[in-house]
């Protein structure tokens, strides 16, 4: 069996295509090799008629089945619970706005079936279409975390992968609170292949995350996968503290020299409110470790679903 995980918010105008193509996809499938689907739509709280639709799929095709969450918990506790609820061998990650293209599936399939990968998974090569900045940003993010952390995050890697059931169980393993899935697919390691695609745009709608959302999810992998900013905030702690001594014994040396005040308020007042600013940066750095850890310890559940049309989810986890 094979469980397809589709993460929905709002995405009520692209589901009917998603859907559609999707069928197509395990039409072809099921003409060359003989597998049972599952197809796991949760929805992230939508407030459009997301639900709706999943309803009229479900009734009309018994592979479909639907979890809602009581809220919008965001696309990580979505796919996690995913993982704690499909029943299959193979598990894909798929989003539902066309941009992880239904008819790499198959060849996720072929590659999956050699019995060299544990794990196949999409990049894009390209990131035509997206706003100049947000390329820019993102190829740093990933150049960045590549050196700071002990994982291996591809640059251009996509969630649309398809695993074996040894990796999902792995994944819903690690319960830690705040996700980072792509952190986590690296850390958990498996041989992994990786399948290169031009980058597609959305069929319908607007996409839901924003530069700043990206910003904030990137500082998230981060701040889950390296301990480098505790450490910059220590090196400049320690770099700091040997200027403002070298500094001391300056202005000591002067005085005992030339026997005059020292003038330049100005300056000293911009020196303090520079190291003032690196102080409040580095217990800012702390201060997000520490957030981070009183989530963790809070041990709230990463979801919670109002409705599905299976009895056996996991209705909180």
């Amino acid at each position: 069996m094979i469980s397809l995980i589709i993460p929905c918010y709002n995405e009520e105008q692209t589901l009917p295509a998603f859907y559609a193509a999707l069928n197509r996809v395990i039409e072809e499938i099921a003409e060359t090799a003989e597998h049972e689907f599952e197809i796991l739509f949760v929805d992230d709280g939508s407030r459009d008629g997301t639900l709706d639709l999943l309803k009229s799929f479900a009734a009309q095709d018994e592979r479909v089945c639907y979890l809602s969450f009581s809220r919008n918990f965001g696309k990580e506790a979505a796919m996690y619970a995913g993982f704690c609820n499909v029943r299959g061998d193979y598990a894909a990650v798929m989003d539902a706005d066309m941009q992880d293209p239904p008819e790499l599936l198959k060849d996720m399939l072929v590659q999956m079936e050699t019995g060299e990968y544990d794990c196949v998974a999409a990049r894009r090569i390209s990131r035509k279409g997206e706003p100049p900045i947000r390329s820019v940003f993102a190829r740093m993010f990933y150049k960045v975390i590549n050196r700071i952390s002990n994982i291996d995050v591809v640059d251009g890697a996509r969630d649309f992968r398809l695993m074996k059931r040894e990796i999902v169980d792995a994944m819903t393993a690690m319960g830690e609170y705040n996700r980072f899935s792509k952190g986590i697919f690296g850390w958990v390691g498996y041989r992994t292949c990786w399948l290169s695609y031009e980058n597609v745009e959305r069929s319908a709608g607007e996409t839901k995350w924003s530069f700043w959302k990206l910003f904030r999810y990137s500082l998230d992998g981060i701040i889950s996968f390296s301990q480098a900013p505790l450490s910059l905030a220590s090196y400049c702690g320690f770099v700091f503290t040997f200027l403002s001594f070298l500094a001391i014994c300056f202005i000591m040396v002067r005085k005992w020299i030339y026997d005059d005040p020292v003038p330049g308020w100005p300056s000293l007042a911009c020196i303090v409110t520079f190291i003032g600013g690196v102080q409040l940066f580095c217990m800012g750095i702390m201060g997000q470790y520490l957030a981070k850890t009183y989530m963790e310890v809070k041990n709230r559940p990463h979801y919670i679903i109002s409705e599905s049309n299976r009895k056996d989810v996991r209705k909180i986890r």
